[in-house]
């Protein structure tokens, strides 16, 4: 059996195909796990979602700021745009079916003991504990019954610093942020947003989340995670391993896996 991570899909079930072709992955003895993003951008989420819920217990996955916004979207707190390329999956007679699905998903999660994967990262003032912790406070609300207040509060950047006595939407939307838009940290730790590029010398102001010391965190523990598709997988770490390098903008889509720690990539030849 083996174990694989696959970086942001974003809708491009040709590519992720394709991807699981050239491991030859097999659900009934292997397992895929996802680092969020499923959707969106790309031609064909709706195929995306149908194949990765027929998985059943082959796979598992933690949500990223495109499906949560799906999910606003479906809900009609949101109003797509023509780049999010959902049209197909919101007409879909199974885009509530899926949305529910999609709900049940954590936004952290962790693999076994060592192995924790969440969509941008890890908040360097928490442990896994504390991750896994926070991640089950909104699945909490996500999977109830006022699910659709807190997508519609979720936007926003503040607060944009952790503090332990946040309350509320406060506490859920920098809970959501950390996990899903995460990039940069300024000084005291502060969450920064605007900056997408890759890390240079010349930024001095700003720190790459995983280049921020985690006093939390064991040497043994690895942090698996997507969203930053500048970085192209690219951490100078074997602790914080980058999976989205870009297929949707015409680069690779990359699997890691867990036993070998190999990692393994396909070209999009489409762009």
């Amino acid at each position: 059996m083996s174990n694989y991570v696959v970086g942001d899909i974003q809708g491009c079930y040709s590519g992720l195909r394709q991807l699981l072709d050239k491991v030859k992955f097999d659900p009934a003895n292997d397992k895929l796990w996802a680092v969020g993003d499923l959707v969106a951008r790309g031609p064909d989420s709706l195929d995306t979602l149908m194949f990765l819920n027929s998985l059943g217990e082959a796979f598992d996955t933690v949500l990223g700021n495109h499906d949560l916004h799906f999910l606003a979207i479906l809900g009609q707190l949101k109003v797509a745009k023509r780049s999010d390329f959902l049209g197909p999956l919101l007409r879909s007679d199974k885009a509530q079916e899926l949305a529910n699905w999609l709900r049940t998903k954590p936004l952290a999660l962790r693999i076994n003991k060592e192995t924790l994967i969440s969509h941008a990262g890890l908040y360097p003032e928490w442990s896994f504990k504390k991750a896994v912790e926070l991640s089950d406070e909104v699945s909490a609300v996500l999977a109830g019954p006022d699910y659709l207040h807190m997508l519609a509060s979720m936007y926003g950047a503040e607060p944009n610093r952790w503090n332990e006595q946040l309350l509320g939407m406060d506490r859920l939307r920098f809970i959501i942020n950390a996990f899903t838009r995460m990039r940069y940290l300024k000084k005291l730790n502060t969450l920064e947003f605007e900056t997408k590029c890759a890390p240079n010398k010349f930024n001095t102001s700003l720190k790459p989340w995983f280049a921020v010391d985690n006093q939390k965190l064991k040497k043994s523990q690895r942090v698996i995670f997507g969203h930053w598709a500048t970085l192209m997988g690219q951490t100078q770490s074997k602790q914080f391993i980058g999976l989205d390098t870009g297929f949707v903008w015409g680069n690779t889509m990359t699997l890691y896996c867990l036993e070998s720690e190999q990692r393994i990539s396909v070209q999009n030849t489409n762009r």
